[in-house]
């Protein structure tokens, strides 16, 4: 499967932006998906995840109650809607999918990754 990740762009703290996850070659609602981030100079940190459609859905500490992944298998997408946005929140935003019916947080255990997009928060 070929993921392209697309929405980042630059807001003010406080904010919202919604990034998507779009797929080729394969439906994505066999594959569970999760975002990771990575800062300048960081780790690449888990942000969220979302098994096969009817299993779990789980969040990274730092964006607990602020973002909201979700996806539309119709559309064949995953989305990840970001509120309340902090400076802290800058970094360059991956998908990734695993052929599995549960998320996971270790970026290890994605096969498929789409290219970056960066979201950058102003203070």
């Amino acid at each position: 499967v070929q993921l392209q990740a697309s929405g980042g762009g630059l807001v003010q703290a406080g904010g919202s932006l919604r990034l998507s996850c779009a797929a080729s070659g394969r439906t994505l609602s066999s594959y569970a998906v999760g975002w990771f981030r990575q800062a300048p100079g960081k780790e690449r940190d888990f942000v969220a995840t979302i098994g096969r459609p009817g299993y779990n859905t789980y969040y990274g500490g730092s964006v607990k109650g602020r973002f909201t992944i979700s996806r539309d298998s119709a559309k064949n997408m995953v989305y990840l809607q970001m509120n309340s946005l902090k400076p802290d929140d800058t970094a360059l935003y991956y998908c990734a999918a695993r052929p599995a019916s549960y998320g996971t947080s270790r970026a290890d255990e994605y096969a498929y990754w789409g290219q970056g997009t960066q979201v950058t928060v102003s203070s």
